[in-house]
């Protein structure tokens, strides 16, 4: 027989019979289990906070085909899984920033990769980032213009773009057997676009949209108001193809449906190394005089526009530790670097020195509205 004490908490008087003995719990076991369950549910709901090595959330404008492998060796470097959103090519970055500024009052992401510069100093504007060292820039791209060399030649083929391989026309097509006089010279200003001879031969992106609309409001300040919206009307009206994204232009480039085009260095060296039969424009080089002939820096330097990427960290991140060593990663040198050799990037510097458009971001983003809605009204019709 066991004899169990009162002060445990069992009652001692036997049950009448046929009824089920009842067992008290003591209460201080039920403190106990009480305590143990509301402890493992407060740390399943702190645990994204409490554990370092959870996660981090990226929304990405760089083309996922680059970014993920990077994003990839951050993962096996630290441990953090990252949760990557990517945003289409059409509405390249526009999309991932409407969406940050819809998620400014409730966070869902910790760190932003911009494809270029525009977008990014627009969030900054509007307070989505934390307010200190809140974004950086790193590495950079061009806008660049795309010819295909079955039908347009180099004004100075001598003089190959850094980075991008000189072209090798195919035995087929225009040209063939006609000799290189039935080329057309390549412009050496984008306002020659307008000239009769491009008309329907001129592939651009959406010019609201990625790279192409931060090219086009730097032109508006780089020309002025007056000639911009000209040459945007007459260029309009000159019947371009206008498509989803700087690569679609490459494309199209090829397929020769358009002889030239408006687009990124990296969709151009994207595409000759899938051996398409197209050719960067020099627009960073100074071009050498052959022949005693007056060669000028002109408007095509002029016109070019350097483009880095950037990274950011959101206000109020919801994994602010994570953020941070992901923001710090991504300014690597070897990463940069990395992306150089992808041909994501041409360089690793983000240059400041570059003979270029420099453009007045304040001036810029406060025209940004007007800009945009010139940009519809001249394209959308």
């Amino acid at each position: 027989m066991v004899v169990v004490s009162q002060e445990d908490g069992v009652n001692q008087n036997p049950a009448p019979k046929g009824d089920i003995p009842l067992i008290q719990i003591p209460r201080r076991t039920w403190i106990v289990w009480f305590t143990c369950l509301g402890g493992i549910l407060l740390l399943v709901c702190l645990k994204p906070y409490l554990d370092p090595k959870s996660e981090v959330v990226i929304y990405a404008a760089q083309d996922q085909v680059y970014a993920e492998p990077i994003l990839r060796e951050f993962e096996k470097e630290t441990g953090i899984k990252v949760k990557a959103v990517y945003d289409s090519e059409a509405v390249k970055t526009v999309g991932l920033a409407n969406r940050l500024l819809a998620e400014r009052s409730h966070p869902q992401c910790d760190v932003f990769w911009g494809n270029e510069e525009m977008r990014t100093r627009q969030l900054a504007a509007q307070n989505v980032f934390r307010e200190t060292n809140g974004w950086a820039a790193f590495g950079h791209r061009s806008r660049r213009i795309v010819i295909n060399v079955n039908f347009v030649t180099l004004a100075h083929p001598e003089n190959p773009s850094p980075g991008l391989r000189p072209p090798s026309p195919r035995p087929t097509g225009r040209g063939q057997g006609e000799g290189s006089a039935a080329l057309i010279t390549a412009p050496t200003s984008l306002l020659e676009l307008t000239n009769e001879i491009w008309r329907g031969k001129v592939a651009l992106a959406f010019p609201q949209f990625g790279t192409t609309a931060t090219h086009f409001h730097a032109l508006k300040q780089l020309w002025g108001e007056a000639e911009w919206l000209a040459w945007c009307r007459a260029l309009a009206a000159n019947k371009p193809f206008i498509v989803d994204g700087n690569s679609v232009v490459v494309k199209q480039v090829e397929r020769g449906e358009a002889w030239i085009g408006l687009t990124d260095s990296d969709d151009i060296a994207a595409g000759q190394r899938e051996g398409f039969h197209i050719a960067a424009l020099p627009l960073t080089l100074s071009l050498s005089p052959s022949d005693g002939e007056r060669v000028s820096e002109g408007r095509m330097r002029g016109e070019m526009l350097l483009i880095p990427n950037t990274v950011a960290v959101i206000r109020n991140a919801p994994h602010p530790a994570n953020a941070q060593m992901l923001f710090e990663y991504l300014q690597r040198r070897e990463v940069a670097e990395k992306l150089v050799a992808a041909h994501a990037l041409e360089d690793a510097t983000n240059r400041t020195d570059a003979t270029g458009i420099k453009p007045d971001w304040n001036g810029l983003l406060r025209d940004l509205e007007t800009t945009t809605k010139q940009l519809n009204e001249i394209f959308l019709r």
